[in-house]
């Protein structure tokens, strides 16, 4: 005796489901493939220029902030003009570049002098951070 099935089943949609799979599985890993530009550091009100830095191979950022009392945040933490010496010395045996991140309010006295500290130190790439005019 020979059976047969009452009702019909159509398997085309199973072929669907691991297509879809694949594509979402696509799509997740090239959103957390791309490059995310994060830039570590205290949030500080840059100068605007023209000419803006291009990007940078692991550099070292250095914050001034603005103010009646100006502070110096290397590494994300507060430290001194003093202080900051000794802890470039360990960017420039590392081979990393400099990169200030001043307030556009910051006393140029002191922009320079963290510069004057970094080139004292041995670190040869120095430069100061903009943002773009709007």
């Amino acid at each position: 005796m020979k059976l047969s099935r009452t009702k019909e089943y159509n398997f085309g949609w199973m072929v669907i489901v691991p297509l879809l799979d694949i594509v979402f599985l696509l799509i997740f890993f090239l959103l957390l493939s791309s490059n995310f530009i994060l830039q570590p550091g205290v949030s500080v009100s840059l100068p605007f220029s023209q000419f803006t830095l291009g990007p940078q191979v692991n550099p070292q950022i250095v914050s001034i902030t603005g103010g009646a009392a100006p502070a110096i945040y290397f590494r994300d933490q507060r430290t001194t003009l003093e202080q900051l010496g000794p802890l470039l010395d360990d960017a420039k045996r590392e081979g990393r570049s400099v990169i200030i991140k001043a307030d556009r309010f910051t006393p140029y006295e002191l922009v320079v002098a963290v510069t004057n500290a970094a080139l004292e130190h041995g670190i040869t790439s120095v430069a100061l951070a903009t943002t773009p005019p709007r």
